[in-house]
């Protein structure tokens, strides 16, 4: 008998062993992990319904530490559908589009609560939100109206600094699009629906899109995001001198800005248009197709004659910049000393730069002042590129006379030697 007790005290160790080595291998299979009955199912679904894993572990509230009861409610440790799904546990299921505000804001609008997940991100789109068109008309019972989860999408939510996400920069017109590109979707509401077309040519896409200028506008930028609200007309310059501050500074002087107010024109887009903005041009001011000048005004009155001056000095200063740049250019391939030339020319384009803002006054008088000092200095350089193929010129008949010397030294030299051999 206490042979046989030994015995099975000397299985004991083994035995404490093999259970922690079974504990071990559990929680490396993932036996240890929360149980999540929600994914587990909704992963076996199709479309709309269907939410994998994967597609979840990417929302930023996954990564945060939330899940799907914290939205839905549930029970989500469990497999039976009565508890699960039931109202015991507060489950919602699908969350009606009239609250899904409401919902997200019930998180972030406390300020309390979301300072425990992000301290910089604001608290007041909520606010925000039912103050814009879409919110306005949500609460008026148009439940076709963007909300949340139209623009930031459902449950793969990610930040907007992430390239992938619906809101990053990059991807905020062609979000918006989604509703406002359908003519379907939005013939009940009779706006235009080419804006998203338009947009796509404009100077603003290519910076974003084609150059990377982060940036530059999109949707968001003029109209708002959470607070959606399209600028009134009498509005829009100030939309733009969020940017271009120095246009708007020159057109707060001119004529235009008063009589436009009066008019009711929607001050910038008269010229420039809304959505398909192309890079303003000198051709602006002509009266070919592209000119803007006579579709309001008349031939050979005091403004008409005022464009065809401006334009007159705007070419000569280019074609003098032009000029310059090519005469310093052939100068240097020539092997002459012109780097201050060149350098100074950057000034002369300054010149030219901001002659073209000032353009936006509307007053010739000071346009041409910067025409006329842009003029200086490229008219200074145009010469000093001149002069220096001049000199070249004269160093290359030096040069030349040179060796006709030392060949006529040489060549006598020469006879000399010959004439004492003989």
């Amino acid at each position: 008998m206490v042979m046989l007790r030994n015995k099975v005290r000397g299985f004991a160790a083994p035995r404490s062993a093999v259970l922690a080595g079974l504990v071990a291998l559990a929680a490396c299979l993932g036996y240890g992990q929360a149980v999540n009955s929600c994914v587990d199912c909704h992963s076996t679904m199709p479309d709309p319904l269907g939410v994998s894993s994967d597609k979840f572990s990417q929302d930023i509230h996954a990564q945060k530490g939330l899940t799907c009861t914290s939205c839905h409610g549930g029970d989500a440790s469990s497999y039976d559908p009565t508890v699960a799904m039931g109202s015991k546990a507060g489950f919602k299921g699908k969350i009606d589009r009239r609250k899904i505000p409401d919902l997200c804001g019930s998180c972030h609008s406390n300020p309390n609560l979301m300072r425990q997940y992000d301290p910089s991100l604001r608290t007041d789109q909520l606010a925000e939100y039912h103050t814009s068109v879409h919110g306005k008309r949500l609460v008026a019972g148009d439940a076709k109206v963007a909300v949340c989860i139209d623009c930031h999408s459902v449950h793969d939510i990610r930040p907007p600094s992430d390239p992938r996400s619906t809101v990053n920069p990059v991807n905020v017109a062609t979000t918006c699009s989604r509703c406002h590109a359908d003519a379907n979707y939005m013939k009940q509401y009779g706006i235009p629906t080419d804006q998203f077309a338009k947009y796509n040519t404009s100077v603003h896409h290519d910076a974003l899109a084609v150059r990377g200028d982060l940036s530059a506008p999109t949707c968001t930028t003029c109209h708002g995001n959470h607070g959606a609200v399209p600028p009134g007309v009498d509005k829009v310059q100030n939309v733009c001198a969020n940017c271009h501050v120095f246009q708007a500074q020159m057109y707060a002087k001119s004529t235009h800005s008063k009589v436009f107010q009066d008019k009711g024109l929607p001050g910038c887009v008269v010229c420039h248009t809304n959505h398909g903005i192309h890079m303003p041009s000198d051709a602006m001011l002509s009266t070919g197709p592209s000119g803007v000048c006579m579709r309001c005004h008349a031939p050979g009155d005091h403004c008409d004659r005022a464009r065809a001056s401006i334009l007159a000095n705007l070419t000569q200063l280019d074609s003098t910049i032009k000029q310059a740049d090519d005469a310093l250019r052939l100068a240097e391939s020539s092997g002459m000393e012109v780097s201050e030339a060149r350098l100074s020319q950057d000034q002369a384009r300054d010149a030219l730069t901001k002659a073209r803002v000032t353009i936006h006054s509307f007053q010739a008088a000071l346009v041409d002042q910067d025409i006329q000092v842009g003029m200086k200095i490229a008219a200074a350089n145009l010469k000093a590129g001149k002069d220096a193929m001049v000199e070249r010129n004269h160093r290359r008949i030096g040069l030349g006379l040179c060796f006709v010397a030392i060949a006529f030294m040489l060549a006598g030299l020469w006879l000399y030697i010959k004439k004492l051999e003989s």
